[in-house]
């Protein structure tokens, strides 16, 4: 199935923007009458038709709805963004392939970038959910301190984890983590976090966790996690 995205589908006929018009018409050449599937994002997936192929206006109509319930578990990674911004899109992009619900950008002492560009990384995040067939486009929030985040009083009923390497800090996020919970995990920079920044976590009771023995960077360990967590749930639905 190729899969498509309009942000607001109301109604039984919706009209695409110019940019996702000349995509449909032009470089993928599709015509009127030719059914296609589109996604709000939201959860829905739509069986579309196409009225009137214009390819600044491409009006369809809907045949079909379809509604996939949310998922018994939540994943919100909370990660350090990468010096080399092409680092953070491609974790972006595969964590969204995997499954990820919600992403916040943090700041940390020893963080390396403290800017990003979040229309790239949302577009990347958009263009991954087409590609892997999701329906529901994950929360990508703007970059804030750490200490906002590990404080924020929403997150009270998750279950919370901290990444980092120590030798003492050996039981892997797997064993750690409980099935169909909401989960925060908490990735450092490349420098990983301070010891004032760890004893910041655990005063809000987040839990130590390892990833596995090797270092990992920062998007390959923001990575084992979301997977880590998928894994964990998916075998328990076995």
């Amino acid at each position: 199935m190729q899969l498509f995205f309009a942000e607001n589908i109301e109604g039984n006929t919706f009209h695409l923007d110019p940019e996702e018009s000349n995509h449909l018409i032009k470089v993928l050449r599709k015509s009127k009458g030719e059914r296609v599937s589109f996604t709000d994002g939201k959860g829905y997936l739509y069986q579309c038709v196409i009225q009137d192929a214009n390819p600044k206006k491409t009006k369809l109509s809907v045949e079909s709805r379809h509604f996939t319930p949310e998922e018994d578990f939540y994943i919100h990674l909370a990660i350090c963004p990468t010096k080399n911004a092409d680092r953070m899109e491609w974790m972006v992009e595969k964590i969204t392939e995997i499954g990820i619900h919600e992403i916040s950008l943090i700041q940390s002492e020893h963080s390396e970038r403290s800017m990003i560009k979040l229309d790239r990384l949302e577009k990347k995040i958009i263009a991954a959910c087409k590609q892997s067939v999701k329906t529901r486009i994950p929360k990508l929030n703007p970059v804030m301190p750490m200490e906002k985040l590990v404080s924020d009083h929403r997150y009270d009923a998750y279950e919370r984890f901290i990444a980092y390497v120590d030798k003492e800090n050996d039981r892997h996020l797997f064993e750690k983590a409980t099935v169909n919970k909401a989960y925060l995990v908490l990735i450092g920079p490349e420098g990983d976090f301070s010891p004032k920044e760890l004893e910041l976590a655990f005063k809000y009771h987040f839990h130590p966790c390892s990833l596995g023995q090797s270092r990992l960077r920062t998007e390959t360990a923001g990575l084992a996690a979301v997977h880590t967590l998928q894994l964990l749930n998916a075998i328990s639905r076995d």
